[in-house]
């Protein structure tokens, strides 16, 4: 999602890390405890019998956590982080150059902007300049776009570049492979909001690469954070500014890796979202 020189020469944004997972024993159950001989019966009883009364009892904690009146100390209970949840609010219905646009003056708002706003930045058509063109005036604020798009086009034409990610000079994909690069969000986070003035986090993974038959840049999967500066202008909000940087990266599973064909087909078939809150 930044200049396109900020990707590593793999073609991604960074590797992932990964961890391999170690199988049990033959004689050990899924969690890698050896097995025992069979219980006495009363034995299984009185165990049965004491898993319900702590699960009895979690319950009623957790339900009692719920209520502010029943702490101990006297005071209520401390919020707990701001939850990227479904508001009820109608999502946007307008789009500009396929982009979605027209969002509420207010966090929410702000934040469904910034997501949206991350997707198109994060996208394919960033490296086609039409499209980048269309993507950079729709998401910036007009003055902003003005200065920016030189560097834009700077960055995602120059040619060692656009050969480093196996890409043809003019930002396609070589025959018979498929270029990919999407956003993927998992969260948001308002870090300041002034009425006209925003600024929201957008934690998401990011697939790049290509895949296809003879690719030397396959897929790959990376984590990061961009906080977006967002300005209200004429109606609408838009991005001023961005930073970027690594992670939080979830541990990596040992699951085995798609073919070529699979992830192209995938990346053709499954198309992206609208998001807002």
């Amino acid at each position: 999602m930044s200049l396109g020189d900020e990707r590593e020469a793999s073609g991604g944004y960074g590797g992932t890390g990964q961890t391999r997972t170690r199988l049990p024993d033959a004689g050990s159950d899924p969690y890698g405890t050896p097995r025992r001989g069979p219980r006495s019966s009363s034995r299984s009883l009185v165990t049965v019998v004491g898993v319900v009364v702590l699960l009895i009892a979690a319950i009623a904690f957790a339900n009692r956590g719920d209520d502010p009146s029943s702490s101990t100390d006297g005071s209520a209970a401390k919020p707990g982080a701001t939850a990227t949840a479904p508001s009820g609010k109608r999502p946007v219905g307008a789009k500009t150059d396929g982009i979605p646009t027209g969002y509420s003056q207010d966090e929410q708002g702000a934040q469904s902007a910034a997501t949206n706003y991350g997707i198109a930045l994060g996208s394919a058509d960033m490296y086609n300049t039409e499209k980048r063109h269309a993507i950079v005036n729709t998401v910036y604020a007009p003055d902003v776009a003005a200065a920016q798009l030189p560097a834009f086009d700077q960055a995602y034409s120059r040619q060692s570049f656009l050969e480093k990610i196996g890409l043809n000079k003019d930002g396609a994909a070589p025959s018979g492979q498929t270029f990919v690069s999407r956003v993927i969000p998992v969260g948001t986070k308002v870090t300041s909001f002034g009425g006209s003035t925003a600024s929201v986090a957008l934690w998401y993974t990011s697939l790049f690469g290509l895949s296809g038959e003879g690719s030397t840049n396959p897929v790959t999967e990376s984590w990061y954070t961009t906080t977006y500066q967002l300005k209200w202008v004429d109606g609408d909000w838009k991005v001023t500014d961005f930073t970027q940087e690594d992670g939080p990266v979830p541990v990596g599973r040992d699951q085995k890796a798609s073919t070529a064909e699979d992830m192209t087909k995938a990346v053709e078939e499954y198309g992206g979202f609208t998001y807002a809150r």
